[in-house]
């Protein structure tokens, strides 16, 4: 196991047909949201925008808020515990609603703000 591995869990999120990004989810940010997203790998849903700076998939996870805060960094990942969305962060805003902050996109960013409706989210870990 490397340094660092027991926190960090690589990721990678495909944006079916078009994209693959790396997504890096940090354990000492949101214990229980994290544990519960990996457990729960591989996740797929469909791929939305909220306005043009965060793009988001719906799942069916169970958790609630930790850690809650409205101010994200661009590349930051986050979790809607009302509606059981994963976010990601395409620009540094402000989010009308309070989220839990799991991690960080770690490559290819850009390819988000090219979601159109149809297309679908698929979250899986690393070398799988």
């Amino acid at each position: 196991m490397s340094v660092g591995s027991v926190s960090k869990i690589d990721l990678v999120l495909s944006l079916k047909g078009k994209a693959l990004l790396n997504l890096e989810l940090k354990r000492h940010l949101a214990p229980k949201t994290v544990g519960i997203i990996t457990r729960s790998l591989p996740l797929e849903g469909n791929a939305h925008m909220m306005g043009i700076n965060i793009a988001f998939m719906d799942t069916n996870l169970n958790a609630g808020g930790e850690k809650l805060r409205t101010q994200f960094k661009k590349g930051d990942i986050g979790f809607l515990a009302s509606n059981s969305s994963i976010c990601f962060f395409l620009e540094d805003i402000p989010s009308a609603k309070s989220m839990t902050l799991i991690g960080k996109v770690a490559s290819n960013l850009d390819a988000l703000k090219e979601v159109k409706p149809g297309d679908i989210f698929s979250i899986t870990q690393a070398g799988t």
